[in-house]
């Protein structure tokens, strides 16, 4: 946008979000172990078959770091070192787009090709640390979302300032009951999904696909959570030729290092099928810029997507 419109970033004092990466970078650096100076951190990736891995590489280009595969590790000696031209170079730390399932062949799945064999032994050891760490994943589990509000209750001895929407779990026998009862009207989500995945929309599916969920849930009711739909806001995106409104949800960027960093601006996920309230890209979402104003006397900051 800048490129193609200059003009539009500068009469609408857009704030930059140009030092993202280095903020990254910072908080990389600051993980490392023994508080070493000048560590070296490389970006550690599925490959060029991820959804996401433009952004893997642009991220490893903008902060100026190796973007590596499992292939490109060895752990020796309760180390991490990276395949270079010019021999093995140590590793101290590894920013991972991978899963935990996938990161170790030696302690999680042991055919994954994608990981470093002896990797979370050198992790245990302290000689190279993660971002972010092992077991950080429990936060996609969805029914965790149940107990947010909770959390913040006891941890802080406070209200949520921001409501959250309504988390039904399928193991809390009231719950239960109610999933079942009102399937076509709820969001069912499997915990342990993501990327748009395991999940139904009530009111977009069919009786069969409603009646399959139900005996999914009934089955298996630790694997569900179920949500009233939220309607989510729409933007203009070009599809077929022409302007058309397509549902968007924000994703914030925070950085939690030294410091806690809240990027001013983020992610806008878009769905690009009409209707579809689905917008993950593994679902063939799109995304869009979401632009923070600077305040002035005349109005106060509001985002643009």
């Amino acid at each position: 946008m800048k490129r193609a419109f200059p003009s539009l970033l500068s009469q609408y004092r857009v704030r930059a979000v140009e030092d993202y990466s280095q903020e990254l970078l910072n908080v990389l650096r600051h993980i490392a172990p023994g508080g070493k100076t000048e560590p070296t951190v490389v970006l550690l990736t599925p490959g060029v078959y991820n959804s996401a891995y433009f952004e893997h590489s642009f991220l490893a280009r903008s902060m100026g770091i190796e973007i590596v595969e499992g292939r490109d590790l060895v752990a020796q000696g309760g180390r991490v070192f990276m395949r270079t031209t010019k021999g093995l170079k140590p590793v101290d730390v590894i920013y991972r787009r991978i899963n935990d399932d996938f990161l170790d062949p030696q302690v999680f799945r042991k055919d994954s090709g994608l990981g470093v064999p002896g990797l979370v032994d050198a992790y245990r050891d302290g000689h190279v640390s993660l971002a972010n760490s092992i077991g950080t994943g429990i936060a996609d589990d969805k029914a965790v979302y149940h107990f947010v509000p909770k959390m913040i209750r006891y941890y802080m001895s406070e209200d949520p300032i921001l409501p959250n929407v309504p988390t039904y779990l399928a193991t809390v026998k009231e719950d239960l009951s109610y999933i079942l009862d009102h399937i076509p009207e709820l969001v069912i989500k499997a915990v342990n999904e993501s990327g748009g995945y395991g999940m139904l929309i009530g009111p977009q599916a069919t009786k069969a696909e409603c009646e399959r969920f139900r005996e999914k849930v009934k089955k298996n009711p630790r694997n569900y959570v179920a949500q009233p739909v939220v309607p989510l806001s729409r933007a203009p995106a070009f599809c077929d030729d022409s302007m058309q409104g397509r549902h968007v949800d924000l994703r914030p960027f925070i950085l939690y290092g030294e410091k806690i960093t809240i990027i001013p601006g983020g992610l806008t996920r878009v769905a690009l099928q009409a209707g579809s309230l689905v917008v993950n890209s593994s679902q063939g979402g799109g995304s869009k810029d979401t632009w923070i104003l600077e305040e002035d006397d005349r109005s106060d900051s509001m985002p643009r997507s």
